[in-house]
Parts: C-alpha cells; structure tokens; sequence
C-alpha cells in the first residue's frame, strides 16, 4: 500500500511548530515555516535510502533540536536548512543569509560539508575542524549537527555494511564523546549504542540478550529492594521517585573490557536512582544528604563506595551523589542520589538553565585549546587525537594539598596534573607524592588523588614524557620544549649504538639522513653489500650529550666491596647510575651498572678506575643486547 507521504510530511513538520510555539515569537514561526518551505523545494526530488522523501531527514533533524534539544528558532531553521547548500546547487549560503539572516546562514555554513578539490587533511578531518572552529562563537553549530548525526545513526539500517562502518566509526570517536563532554547524556548514550550495534552486531545483540535476562531474572528482587527504598524514605518523610536503570550494551561491553570481567562477573549492571524533589529553602545537598542519612540507617554502606558529584561535578555539569548499599539478597547496590533539576540538567547538558558557570568554563576551555590546535596542530590525526584525548575522555577530579580541584582527562598522569597546575611545576618535576606516598611522575592518576609534585631545578623535560601525558596542554609544553633543543647532526644505529671516540662511519638513507655505524656493526656491513655508493665520512666528536652504557664488573667478594664500588663511581668519578644490579656465586661476584658517558674515551676512563679497586678481577661494556 502506497504511503500518503504528503500527508506524513505536513503532520511531522506541524509536530516542530506546535513544539516551538510556545518559545518564539509570531515573526519567527513565519521565518521557521518560510525555511521548511524552502527545504521542501529544494530536496523535492530527493529520495532516502528507504525510498522515503529526503525531506522527512531534515524534518527529523529539525524535531530532535526543537524537541529533544529545545533549542531556539535560529537553530532549528538550520536543521530545516542544513543540507539545502549541499544537496542542492541552486542555492548559496549568501542566499541563506539573504532570507534567513546571518545567523542562520553561519549555523548552516558550518553543518555544510565544503567539497574541495584538495582537503587539508582528509574530507572527515576537515570536516571535524570546520565544525569545532565554529565554537569559537557558538555552540549551537555543533548542536545542530549533533541532531543530524542522531537521526543519520537511527536510520542507518538502510545504508550498505562499509558506510555503515565509516558513519559508525565516526560517530564512537568523534560525535558520541562530543555529546558526553556537553551534558548532553541522552544523546551520548543513544550514539554509542547505535554505534556498537552497527560496528560489532552479534556481540551487540549477545549483549542485549543477556542484559534482557538477567533483568528478567532479578526482576522481583530489585523490586523488593526499590520498595524497601520508598518505605524508608517515606517514613523519614521525604518524596523521591525510585527506579532501577539497566545499562545499556555500550556501557556493559566498556565495562567488561576496562575490568577483564564477563558478563556473570560484571559488578552493578544495572543501579538504582533515587529522584528527589527539592522544597523550598532547602539546598539540593542537604535533601540529597538527608536521603543518604535516611538510607544507611536501613541498609549497610560499603566503604569508600560514596562519590559526591554534588560537590565537585564533572567538568561537563554531571551532579549526583553515588553511594553503594547491601541489599538483603546480599549484593552491593549502586545507588544515584539525584534532584529532578540534576536528572534534567543531565539530558539537557550545556543547553539547560542552569545557574552554575562550569559548563560556560569548559566551553571556554575548549574554544581556546582549539585555536591553539588549529594555529599549531601538526597533521590532522594529531589534531583530532589531541582533541578527543584532552577533551572528551571522562574526567577525574584530583586536589592540589592545599584542596584545589584539578580536573582531568582519565588516564592522566602526574605529569598531566603538573602541567595544568602552571607549565613550570611540570618542566621542572622530578618525583611527586600521591595521598602521601612517593611515586613517579608518570604514575596514572584516580578520582580524589592529592597529589604533591616535587621540583628540581636541574631537572628539563625528556622525549618519553610525551608517552606519559594525555593532555593536549602537557604534550604542547613538552615538545615546545623538546623542539627548541638543539638537532643531532646524526642518528645512531638502533643495533649497535656508537658512542663519540669510536671508530664509525656514515650510512646516507634515501632521505638523505645519515646514521652512524660503528665499523664492524653487522646492519652496516649489510647495507655496504648492497649500497656501499651511500657510506660517508663522518667527524663523530663528543659534546654535552650522555649516551646511556652498561657495563659489567667481575670481583672477589669482600667485606666493604659494594661501598667500595659506589664511592668510586659517585664521588670519585662525580657519575650518576641508572641501576646497579648485582649477583654472588661462590664468592665471585658480578656487578652490572648502567650509567651514561659523553665518549668512549670517558668510558675507559672509569672502567680503569674501576678496575684499580681491591678484588675487582674485569670490567667490560656489555654489548647492547646484553645489556637491554
């Protein structure tokens, strides 16, 4: 049976004027019909996948913005609009403007993909960057295209298995953790999902079978428990709406993954909310702690199982205070303290009413990181890579010992933490103190660390930091400072590291970089049978640079020998030691010690130094394999 699609049409886009009435004004519902109209003309001829009209996708877009999103008049002509300037050549962005005013016209000049003959990048990568620069003075440009790529992931089914890769692929790196670092939870939830479902489809629909029976199977306990809940609430008074939430596939196979766990093994798969409503003239931290009160009263707490996100929200707006209690069928129970404002801020994120500048911060943050990256940004995967590392990981909030708050990316390191206290606490960190106890900068930090960093004035920072950090800030600051060092003249060979004073020569590669060989290295000799044209002459001198060595100290075990040995590199020889590893057989001895030296002629030097000491029998450089 043929579809009346007329029909479908107009009642779909009358359903976006009757959302929309009651927040603008007559003029703009004119402006919002007259943009409807034009899409309508212009994608007359469309047809989707499905074989559906094309204008039934900019209608959806158009409702998810003004209904889902409840944004503005602007922002939903350009939902209307956004694929208008692509799809159809007849009409310009200047014609937008024209008709429809500046604003729209931008808010639709930054959803448009820009066909190039030559993409910067990539097509995706340029896309990315154009639609991230638009932050730089509004938001609501992504927000927009949030609402596209929603509609595009709900009816993806109908496109071939590649496309479906490529949009879904998109959509885990880019757009879902976008939606997260915004506020907006709904959206974030409803794309990772859609994503998993299309990228790995049976273990999605494995998972979501499993998820489907074990509700089916705890069903009536956690109906007991959320029961138990209401009663002691309301005999302490207070109104809250109590409900079980199920996670979803995405977040269950996220979980299985981080904690190595199937799914039998998968702690709080599901958790509890307990909803509040807030009387008058009393703060939502109070209500939520007398809930919190009320409850470990009836039920046993777990230890250190609180988080309060009442206080110390996450750096997209998130507020809910988690605490874990037993159930009387012996299983800790997630519970989300949360007031019907905190639950709705949830789904609405940086689009809400909110009193709290967090948000209005981060989106600050974010505008000025990516201008940074758009002046400085090395290639586009770099740039996309800093982006998704600095910004929409989940974040973990950790305490200066004085107790400010420093908000960061998962994953982050002390060296993370170093660099966004002040550039110059991380240039110059040398080891650091979490919760009181020593460790190193590069140790990974968690939610509620207090972390103490400890300087050096001698200390500058090292090639592998930038393996160590996560934020975009710390791995700026650290190749800022690695660039301005001066450039080898040479590169070493990876096999047989030669070191100033030995006899090398140079191999040119096809890049014409030079690496140097010494004279009996194997990979060289390989090289020479094959290129020997490419050998050069090359004047290998020492300077300030330290090559790390190791070498290896046979003696006849004594009283004092290790003291011995310690004080003649340390204070006689002024060296610092990377290890020093030892071993004792049948009183013979064997030391191996690394240290770094500026030249072959220094490292003699202190072997001979070494070998002067009472009982030491040989001192040798072990080759690097050995040493390894």
């Amino acid at each position: 049976m043929e579809q009346d699609y007329d029909k479908i049409i107009d009642e779909k886009v009358q359903h976006v004027y009757d959302v929309m009435a009651s927040r603008i004004t007559a003029d703009e519902m004119v402006k919002l019909r007259e943009a409807f109209n034009l899409a309508r003309e212009a994608h007359k001829e469309q047809k989707r996948k499905t074989g559906e009209p094309y204008i039934l996708h900019p209608i959806a877009v158009a409702t998810i913005a003004a209904e889902e999103l409840m944004l503005g008049a602007n922002p939903v002509m350009a939902a209307f609009l956004h694929d208008v300037v692509e799809d159809n050549k007849n009409y310009s962005i200047a014609d937008i403007q024209e008709m429809f005013g500046s604003d729209v016209a931008f808010l639709v000049r930054v959803v448009t993909k820009q066909k190039k003959e030559k993409y910067v990048e990539s097509q995706q990568v340029d896309n990315y960057r154009q639609m991230l620069n638009s932050v730089e003075y509004d938001i609501r440009a992504l927000l927009v295209k949030l609402a596209d790529r929603l509609h595009n992931m709900r009816t993806l089914s109908s496109m071939p298995p590649d496309k479906q890769m490529k949009i879904a692929g998109e959509t885990d790196y880019f757009y879902a953790p976008l939606a997260n670092r915004l506020g907006l939870y709904g959206v974030k939830i409803e794309l990772e999902n859609l994503s998993l479902k299309f990228r790995c489809p049976h273990e999605y629909k494995e998972l979501s079978d499993l998820i489907a029976r074990d509700e089916a199977h705890q069903r009536e306990r956690l109906a007991r428990f959320s029961q138990q809940i209401r009663d002691t609430l309301t005999t302490a008074g207070i109104e809250a709406d109590v409900n079980v939430e199920y996670r979803l596939p995405c977040s269950v196979w996220r979980k299985m993954r981080k904690y190595g766990d199937d799914f039998n093994h998968l702690k709080y798969r599901h958790f509890t909310n307990v909803i509040f409503t807030t009387p008058s003239g009393v703060s939502e931290k109070t209500m939520a702690l007398r809930i919190y009160s009320a409850l470990t009263d009836k039920f046993k707490e777990k230890p250190g199982g609180i988080i309060n996100y009442i206080d110390s929200p996450k750096e997209n707006g998130y507020q809910s205070f988690h605490v874990k209690l037993l159930a009387d069928f012996g299983r800790w129970q997630e519970v989300h303290i949360s007031s019907e404002r905190m639950i709705r801020d949830s789904q609405l994120g940086c689009v809400a009413d909110r009193t709290e500048n967090n948000i209005q911060r981060w989106i600050e943050k974010f505008k000025g990181v990516l201008r940074d990256l758009s002046r400085n940004g090395r290639d586009g995967i770099d740039f996309m890579d800093n982006v998704v590392a600095t910004f929409y990981n989940d974040d973990i909030m950790t305490f200066t010992p004085k107790g400010r708050p420093i908000v960061l990316p998962q994953r982050s390191t002390i060296l993370d933490f170093a660099y966004e206290v002040y550039a110059g606490l991380g240039e110059k960190a040398k080891y650091a103190r979490v919760n009181g106890f020593l460790t190193s900068i590069k140790e990974p930090l968690h939610r509620g660390d207090v972390v103490e960093v400890f300087t050096d004035p001698d200390a500058t920072p090292q090639p592998d930091w930038l393996d160590s950090v996560v934020t975009y800030k710390a791995k700026k600051a650290i190749r800022a400072y690695l660039d301005k060092l001066p450039k080898p003249q040479y590169q070493r060979c990876p096999y047989c590291h030669p070191i100033p004073g030995e006899e090398v020569v140079g191999f040119r590669g096809d890049d014409g970089e030079v690496t140097l060989h010494k004279r009996d290295c194997q990979e060289l000799i390989r090289l020479a049978s094959r290129q020997g044209d490419d050998i050069v002459s090359v004047d290998f001198k020492d300077d300030t640079t330290l090559y790390p060595v190791t070498i290896a100290v046979t003696a006849v075990d004594r009283y004092h020998l290790f003291i011995d040995l310690v004080d003649s590199i340390t204070n006689d020889l002024h060296l610092n030691m990377d290890s020093f590893n030892t071993h004792t057989t049948d009183s013979i001895v064997t030391c191996t010690i690394s240290l770094a030296v500026h030249s072959s002629q220094e490292l003699e030097s202190i072997m001979n130094h070494i070998s002067s000491i009472k009982g030491v029998d040989e001192v040798k450089r072990l080759p690097v394999k050995e040493s390894d």
